[in-house]
């Protein structure tokens, strides 16, 4: 069957966009200069002075080096990559794991900022905010009526700590306006979703990236799963792009004993930095399972790839994407930032699980979206692997470098063809777009129920489906769900339960049949 790629940029062109994005990161102190001591930045510099001083127009020559930054650091390699201010703000504050701000999950609605909800003990939830509000004015500024691009939006209601703001809102449940001031405060930015038990003795932690606090979350996390008596333990990093190393080696070291090799960088000069687990880990005994797939990038793969060379757990999934180079990050006065590719990391074993990127970066990001079309995505047997990258761990298990991390246990994509579309779709957007106005609606039925009232109405018709395939087809969309009814009954009951009863429920509803947990929960006798 032909596969069509149309909607998978809507997925993996997201997730490998944060992989470039955040990489393997490494946190330095101090700053590094770019440019050699040679000609070459003397030539650059006279060249800016020249055209600033004599060109026969007017031109702004910050756009120029900006230009020449981009052409530089395309001839190196995928993931070193220049950072325009905008962009660098919203990833420094991904990173660092939190921001100022007022606390609400919104969404353009029309021509109003609609709220789907405000963030649980948040500046907005304090104020009285509730989901459906319309904001109409962010103090004297319009917010309705006037199409504003999302990142607008974002800067009108961020703020210093601590600072007002007065909201005038529209509230649909009474017809009424009404004005709520709220003061600015730290808002958190998750990188453990969650953590919940899957069964009596087995935990789950999903990571999305590896952001300043992901440690800390993550040890939040088990160490909740442990009071609880867990002696297995899933760690999810599916569609986890990467971030800081660090997080990545520190959450490692909790289920390596002491002196076991984690992770060790080569860098240009030949100079080899390893990293040894210590004697602090808190789950070195139980049983291990990470879930990977072709998303799952950098810091994933170094906790991936520890986890397997040292014959600690068990890897589940599909290949992973592929990237073995680090970076480190060079800021600028204007808020902008070049990271720049300084070492190479292998795991354990000695193998670089870095893929060739000869072909240029198109071609390299293209290559986890062709995975669709060889069948390595449904296949194990059309994994590509060479036999002269091949490594032993310590117990003699065959594993192999050159291009991303091979499961254990491989899990293909989907039990049937032709859903990968439908697949990635529902990992969109635009499933919660829909949820909230199908809520929004005062002829909804489905406010005031239980979770599993909830559940039982969702699955027992297939009038969510289609009205979902409507939402769809009215944005412009031609995707068929007609054979994929159970698989959007899924997500849209996962979506209707988060916004109604928050993320765990969601959580709770998509690992329910997860054909990857399958593979690693006991059998129900």
């Amino acid at each position: 069957m032909k596969v069509n790629f149309k909607y998978l940029p809507l997925i993996l062109g997201a997730t490998l966009a944060a992989g470039v994005l955040l990489g393997s990161m490494i946190q330095l102190p101090g700053s590094s200069n770019l440019l050699s001591k040679n000609n070459s930045k003397t030539k650059l510099n006279k060249l800016i002075d020249f055209i600033d001083s004599e060109y026969v127009d007017e031109i702004n020559t910050d756009s120029i080096v900006n230009l020449t930054v981009d052409k530089i650091l395309a001839q190196l390699d995928p993931h070193s990559a220049y950072m325009p201010p905008t962009e660098q703000q919203e990833v420094a504050e991904s990173m660092q794991g939190n921001f100022v701000g007022i606390g609400v999950n919104f969404y353009m609605y029309k021509d109003s900022v609609a709220v789907i909800k405000p963030v649980e003990n948040g500046p907005s939830a304090k104020a009285g905010l509730l989901p459906g509000d319309r904001i109409l004015y962010a103090d004297k500024t319009k917010l309705f009526g006037r199409k504003l691009p999302t990142d607008s939006l974002f800067s009108k209601l961020k703020g210093e700590v601590g600072s007002s703001i007065e909201l005038t809102i529209f509230r649909k449940s009474i017809q009424k306006k009404l004005k709520v001031t709220i003061k600015r405060d730290i808002i958190p930015i998750k990188s453990v979703d969650v953590a919940l038990l899957l069964h009596p003795t087995t935990g789950y932690i999903k990571i999305n990236r590896f952001a300043e606090t992901t440690y800390e979350e993550f040890m939040t996390g088990l160490n909740l799963l442990k009071k609880k008596g867990v002696s297995s333990l899933v760690i999810d990093v599916r569609d986890n792009g990467g971030g800081y190393m660090e997080e990545a080696i520190a959450i490692a070291d909790e289920f390596l004993p002491d002196e076991q090799l984690i992770v060790f960088t080569k860098a240009k000069n030949g100079t080899t930095t390893k990293t040894y687990a210590t004697a602090k880990g808190s789950f070195e005994k139980g049983k291990v399972f990470v879930l990977v797939n072709e998303n799952s990038a950098s810091a994933s793969e170094i906790l991936a790839g520890a986890i397997q060379d040292n014959d600690r757990g068990t890897i589940v999934g599909r290949r992973t994407f592929g990237k073995g180079l680090v970076q480190r990050e060079m800021n600028f006065a204007d808020g902008s930032a070049v990271r720049l590719t300084i070492a190479r990391y292998y795991t354990p074993t000695g193998r670089s699980i870095q893929k060739p990127y000869s072909k240029g970066n198109e071609a390299y990001f293209k290559e986890s979206e062709g995975r669709i079309a060889n069948g390595e995505l449904y296949s194990k047997d059309s994994i590509k692997v060479a036999d002269t990258l091949k490594f032993k761990t310590k117990k003699g298990k065959i594993v192999y470098g050159g291009g991303g991390i091979v499961p254990d246990v491989f899990v293909p994509i989907v039990a049937e063809h032709g859903q990968e579309e439908t697949a990635y779709f529902l990992q969109s957007g635009i499933v919660g777009n829909f949820v909230f106005e199908q809520l929004d609606n005062k002829k909804t039925s489905l406010k005031g129920l239980t979770f599993e009232k909830l559940q039982a109405k969702i699955q027992s018709t297939t009038a969510y489906v289609k009205a979902f395939q409507e939402f769809v087809f009215k944005n412009g969309l031609d995707l068929d769900f007609s054979k994929s009814k159970d698989l959007v009954k899924k997500y849209l009951t996962a979506e209707f339960a988060k916004q109604l009863f928050g993320e765990q429920r969601y959580y709770e509803m998509l690992v329910r049949d997860d054909a990857m947990l399958k593979k690693v929960l006991p059998v129900k006798k």
